[in-house]
């Protein structure tokens, strides 16, 4: 067959004859040439569906025999040859140290969850993290596990979600309160709070915790997934959106419901909540007998208006009908509560945050004191209070190592009734009307000069900060005679007072015009000063460097005086007090281990 090469140039009648013929040759070939490929090709991918389907079949049969292996290798463990007591003392162990660990051992295998189910104990710690979107069955669901005689050791948080447009948020009145209130959180639990309708999963916390105590899981109950008919239409959304607003209604009478059912078996119970809730009325349930129970919270961050619930705060004092044998530690924030309670008697703990709308007598809240000689840690905030009907005497606890007021100026009166002889932190948020040197200084010589660690004043942080009522004439002025006295302080909060006149007491005792004779360092233990919404002048950021150069100089020690050399500060807090420079702050770190520092414009540093 001739190419298109060998014909002549110009082509002839005889030679494009030729080319016609030469073309359609050609085009035979290649349709031939098409179809055994195309026959190839079918041939080969029948050949590798074959194989393929071959492939597939051996890999099914290796899974299989893998799953024979992992059974079979599951069998031949060490583990499974433990005693069923011994194995129930492992869960134990795993639940010492994470006490939600039985819903995982649970799952393992159908053995362990057998052996999970019947050891009550390793159920006996409930800590949720819920909303009132979520079911209450989850409570019903861990009591019940738990059995019917091991003590209960209960820990909730409820997250009230989307309350800005909520009807939860415009049916309960609220006041603004004109003092912070702690930021309530579970020690030790880091929490994170997942999408409203995600899936059911674990929340480790991995928060720093004693190195006993471990980690603690938190379980998320599941939201009610959405139903849709079956056209998916958008009045089943609506439908459904309305049954979970029902539901959430009722969530607290609900879980409650559970929960005081198995009131006899409490041994802590701590419920928080963030948000006020339809179904917050559900907490008057909570009455009776609690004969093991040994710590109680209710706590709210929120305020608002109450009326008088009855419940086991507000039981009469002349009700025989509560038996709290082992009640030892009280925390009620924002909750209603009779200060004559049988409930605030015998305690070692007592935390108490008044409503706006309570306004107790001050000799009321001396009461509640009086009736409690074992105390030890006593935390106070009551933004009304009454002058004293009956006249204040002096009350001794002798117990007491940290004591924490704040509110109403009168409870600076409250501290003026007060001997602590083990006095070891004091945290005063009180509205003064007077320094409250005199005050402070008093309660320590009263009390024998106890040892104090930790004096925090008008430190109050958050968005509605107290500070702004310890003015230059509220809070101490002169500060060098209250710090001399301070001989065993390692750390030092203050808020609101002039930064050159503290920091000048706290500096060599040499540069202090308060110290004539016989000078002294102030505070001379102390380690971690914090300082918020000082005010300063133009010498505040020459008083800080010369205070740091004088207990943390570049080498050696400080200087001697009086026979006392002052350990040197191993942090530093300052916020919203003075813009330091970067050049301060560099030096600052060169001196002093940790500094934090946010200015009145930056929230960080």
């Amino acid at each position: 067959m001739p190419l298109v090469s060998d014909f002549p140039e110009p082509p002839t009648k005889e030679t494009l004859e030729d080319a016609r013929r030469a073309l359609e040759t050609i085009r035979t070939s290649m349709q031939e040439l098409t179809t055994k490929i195309d026959v190839a090709e079918a041939t080969l991918a029948q050949i590798v569906r074959e194989s393929q389907y071959a492939i597939n079949e051996l890999q099914a049969q290796r899974s299989v025999l893998e799953k024979q292996v992992a059974k079979t290798m599951a069998y031949l463990s060490p583990i499974r040859r433990l005693p069923m007591e011994l194995l129930r003392e492992v869960f134990m162990w795993t639940y010492e140290d994470h006490p939600c660990s039985a819903w995982v051992l649970a799952a393992v295998s159908r053995s362990w969850r057998r052996l999970a189910l019947k050891t009550p104990l390793i159920w006996s710690k409930i800590r949720l993290l819920t909303t009132q979107h979520s079911s209450a069955d989850t409570i019903r669901l861990w009591i019940e596990r738990s059995g019917d005689n091991v003590p209960l050791d209960i820990e909730i948080f409820l997250r009230v979600a989307n309350t800005k447009h909520s009807p939860e948020a415009t049916a309960i009145r609220t006041r603004r309160t004109s003092s912070p209130l702690t930021p309530i959180s579970i020690p030790g639990w880091n929490i994170s709070f997942p999408a409203q309708n995600s899936s059911p999963h674990f929340v480790v916390a991995h928060a720093p915790l004693p190195p006993t105590v471990g980690n603690v899981a938190i379980i998320m109950p599941p939201s009610p997934p959405p139903h849709l008919d079956g056209w998916g239409t958008s009045s089943a959304v609506e439908k459904t959106t309305n049954t979970i607003s029902k539901a959430s209604m009722h969530w607290g009478h609900i879980a409650f419901f559970y929960l005081v059912e198995q009131m006899h078996r409490w041994e802590r119970f701590v419920f928080r909540f963030d948000k006020q809730f339809t179904s917050m009325g559900a907490l008057k349930s909570i009455n009776g007998d609690a004969p093991l129970l040994k710590e109680f919270e209710v706590s709210s961050t929120e305020a608002g208006f109450f009326a008088e619930w009855p419940w086991l705060p507000n039981v009469n004092a002349s009700s025989s009908s509560v038996i709290l044998p082992q009640l030892r530690s009280l925390t009620l924030q924002h909750t209603p509560f009779k200060w004559s309670s049988p409930m605030l008697r015998g305690l070692h703990k007592i935390h108490l945050r008044g409503l706006p709308t309570s306004h107790l007598p001050l000799d009321r809240v001396l009461h509640i004191l009086s009736n409690n000689p074992q105390l030890k840690t006593v935390s106070l905030h009551f933004q009304g209070i009454l002058p004293a009907i009956l006249p204040l005497s002096v009350l001794v606890l002798p117990h007491v190592t940290s004591l924490t007021l704040g509110g109403h100026f009168l409870l600076t009166q409250l501290l003026e009734s007060l001997t602590l002889p083990s006095l070891e932190s004091l945290t005063l948020d009180i509205e003064p009307r007077d320094t409250v040197e005199d005050v402070i200084s008093g309660l320590l010589t009263r009390s024998g000069r106890p040892p104090l660690q930790h004096l925090s004043l008008a430190y109050s942080a958050g968005p509605n900060s107290t500070t702004l009522y310890y003015g230059p004439s509220g809070l101490v002025v002169h500060w060098t005679a209250l710090l001399s006295e301070l001989i065993h302080l390692k750390t030092l909060n203050i808020g609101g007072t002039s930064l050159e006149i503290l920091l000048t007491a706290l500096g060599s005792p040499e540069d202090d015009p308060s110290q004539n004779q016989n000078p002294v360092w102030a505070c001379p233990a102390l380690e971690v000063l914090g300082l918020r919404s000082c005010h300063a002048h133009n010498e505040g950021v020459n008083k800080l460097v010369q205070m740091v150069e004088a207990r943390n100089p570049h080498s050696g020690t400080a200087q001697v005086v009086g026979g006392v050399t002052p350990v040197r500060l191993s942090r530093l807090e300052l916020h919203e007090c003075t813009n330091l420079g970067e050049d301060v702050m560099h030096w600052l770190n060169t001196r002093i281990g940790e500094v934090i520092c946010s200015d009145p414009t930056e929230s960080t540093l």
